[in-house]
């Protein structure tokens, strides 16, 4: 059955028996929370944190999302995608506004309710998504006109939200949101040119990034400037016209040329360095859990150990064979939802099944491969094992969705 329009899904509860629960991916979402639960606790110890105990409500509030979302057909969403997108939208630009939205470390991204801080761009992840998946069902893709028409809408549906996070500004939710896009956009059979443009979009973004990195080192020592001190910061950046922060460009270059912007290895390379160590002193087995040196002594920053890179934690005190344990489990994820897609009843769900899988491969190989030095820092979470109370609803709610492709799959008389 193909979905032409949200008129076809208002029947849905009338032709549709529910089917038998995918348990695999539960499963696995299950164990990697025990792994988060565990491993939060033991980054925290030597301070005393109790952001397990917060961990543990929100995963528990987590699956009551899970379980609501997956027993709603999932056809219905699609009905109301543009509702959804636009009540997204809204809080992600109240966020901006000076007393609404919460500065922390120089970005404006939560907005405090008091008992939780929200984070807006969590929901508007799931907004792409649906508006993107919705925006496919409803148009015809097959003439360059027809693909240049459905690639218009998407560029203002997605570009605004990307827009928004970038103000705030939050580099990590927008850069994930691309490739979801461009995933769901392939298997609705654009034409190759798209994608050739799209390569050439990127080859060439690359070259800007990398040629105003090496104006931004030219700048900073003709005129004598330094990378860290805060006198000499925003000097760069006030004069050119790429939109990066001078912090940003730093993390750049502390990634390709680490010995420019801090030689002492005691700036922003520091968290990479530490996190390298954390790493590779983990052995096969590790050091033993609660037995991490660099989380318990403060090397590796209290304020990064329990999100960001939790992966470096679990790396240290269980090893490789912990590491590839925790691989293994986000591979059944992957994979599985993937299976899913291809399940699917119709486009809308296979478009949902992959948009939400491309996201969870991105956050996960980014945090990874940001961990062991392979990326630059991008403070990307780990999902269902860093901490975060945002992150960890809309990662159970993406996946509710995708267990209701599954229970939905199947049309009987």
């Amino acid at each position: 059955m193909n979905l032409a329009s949200p008129l076809d899904t208002l029947g849905v509860f009338k032709t549709t028996t529910r089917g038998r629960w995918d348990w695999l991916t539960p499963l696995a979402i299950l164990a990697l929370s025990g792994f988060g639960i565990a491993f939060i606790y033991s980054a925290q110890l030597s301070v005393h944190g109790s952001d397990w105990v917060k961990q543990v409500v929100f995963l528990g509030l987590g699956a009551l999302v899970y379980t609501g979302v997956a027993m709603i057909d999932y056809r219905f969403w699609l009905t109301i995608a543009h509702w959804i997108y636009f009540f997204a939208m809204v809080p992600l630009a109240l966020v901006l506004i000076p007393g609404i939205g919460s500065e922390v470390y120089g970005s404006q991204r939560w907005i405090n309710l008091g008992f939780f801080s929200f984070q807006p761009s969590e929901t508007a992840k799931i907004a792409v998504l649906l508006i993107t998946a919705s925006t496919l069902i409803r148009s015809e893709i097959g003439t360059i006109q027809q693909s240049l028409g459905v690639l218009g809408k998407l560029a203002l549906a997605v570009g605004l939200p990307m827009l928004l996070v970038l103000l705030q500004p939050d580099l990590k939710s927008a850069i994930v949101l691309p490739p979801m896009v461009f995933s769901m956009l392939y298997v609705s059979k654009l034409s190759v040119r798209f994608y050739a443009a799209a390569l050439g979009a990127f080859v060439l973004l690359v070259s800007i990034v990398a040629w105003d990195s090496y104006n931004y080192v030219r700048f900073m020592d003709s005129h004598g400037y330094s990378y860290v001190e805060k006198k000499d910061r925003g000097k760069y950046e006030a004069l050119s016209w790429v939109p990066l922060h001078d912090y940003q460009r730093n993390r750049i270059l502390a990634f390709a040329a680490p010995e420019k912007v801090d030689p002492s290895g005691t700036g922003i390379t520091y968290n990479r360095t530490q996190s390298l160590i954390s790493v590779g002193s983990g052995g096969l087995t590790g050091r033993g859990w609660q037995e991490g040196t660099q989380a318990q002594l403060g090397y590796l920053p209290r304020s990064i150990a329990h999100n960001d890179f939790i992966f470096s934690v679990i790396s240290e005190e269980l090893g490789f064979l912990g590491s590839i344990t925790v691989l293994g489990l986000f591979g059944l994820v992957l994979f599985n939802g993937i299976r899913i897609a291809g399940l699917a009843r119709d486009r809308f769900g296979t478009l949902i099944a992959l948009g939400v899988s491309v996201l969870f491969l991105v956050h996960v190989f980014v945090n990874i491969a940001m961990t062991i030095g392979l990326v630059p820092i991008t403070g990307i979470p780990l999902p269902f094992i860093s901490y975060g109370g945002s992150f960890v609803l809309s990662c159970c709610l993406l996946q509710g969705l995708v267990q209701s492709v599954y229970r939905f799959r199947k049309d009987f008389a």
